[in-house]
């Protein structure tokens, strides 16, 4: 069983640990990064301090939240670390990000997630798109494959759209399973997310196009006249352009804001 233990720490399933150990993959993962002095630095989950340790290298200071107790108090008495941490024993899921912005300055939040807790983490996260620079995150590669998604594809979903409705999102570094103790049984890929600004989002509340999104895709194989009949008739469909025999998934981020829009018109009119 040794192979789930690392730097002398044992991988916690329920907190769905995999060390990073890899220092080419490491060192391309901070240039994306691009770690400065002036920056407000956040890692979530630091780990053993694969990405910490050269990201405070290069900046000088960062503030990290990890939930696992017994890390948290690791990095508390590092030796090289501990002088250049703010270190928070949080859940990211319930941490208030806000609480760390700086007048006039963004956050850039980078961090290595937890398979079982990436979708709830980053839907969190894009409630605080306004104060986020930028987001580098290592992530189940299909999980970027899904951010990252264009209308037509399997992959295309919720995800997909949420994430492209707050952000630009490009996939950067792509990471194997051997750059990871214990080894995830799946690729891993780094996706690099810029929020977008206020004036360049859809002017529709996010809960509005979520609540769309999980209309359409709660079952798949099905129309939008079937998936959309809990709000809107296909003749309604019909005006706002859209063919009611459509798959959801070939309807494009646009038209689901559409849709939202119209919905939210709608509700507020009620």
């Amino acid at each position: 069983m040794t192979d789930n233990v690392h730097q002398g720490h044992r991988a916690r399933k329920r907190f769905g640990q995999n060390f990073l150990h890899d220092p080419q993959v490491i060192g391309r993962i901070v240039k994306a990064i691009a770690p400065k002095p002036t920056d407000i630095l956040v890692e979530i989950g630091p780990g053993l301090g694969a990405l910490t340790e050269p990201v405070a290298e290069a900046a000088g200071h960062l503030t990290v939240v990890e939930l696992d107790r017994d890390l948290a108090e690791r990095l508390q008495h590092h030796p090289v670390l501990a002088s250049k941490l703010t270190i928070h024993q949080a859940d990211a899921m319930k941490f208030d990000f806000t609480s760390l912005v700086k007048p006039g300055q963004k956050l850039k939040v980078f961090g290595n997630l937890p398979y079982n807790i990436s979708t709830p983490l980053l839907f969190h996260l894009f409630q605080y798109a306004d104060q986020i620079e930028n987001m580098h995150f290592m992530l189940q590669k299909e999980v970027v494959q899904r951010m990252t998604a264009t209308h037509g594809s399997k992959a295309f979903g919720r995800l997909s759209i949420m994430t492209q409705y707050y952000c630009h999102a490009m996939p950067v570094v792509e990471v194997g399973p051997g750059a990871f103790k214990p080894a995830p049984k799946v690729d891993s890929a780094v996706v690099r997310l810029l929020p977008k600004a206020i004036a360049e989002r859809a002017p529709v509340p996010a809960e509005v196009l979520n609540r769309v999104c999980l209309e359409a895709f709660n079952q798949r194989r099905k129309t939008i006249r079937n998936c959309f009949s809990n709000f809107a008739t296909a003749e309604q469909l019909e005006q706002l352009g859209l063919n009611p025999g459509t798959r959801p998934e070939q309807l494009s981020v646009e038209d689901f804001i559409k849709v939202a829009q119209w919905l939210h018109q709608q509700e507020s009119t009620a």
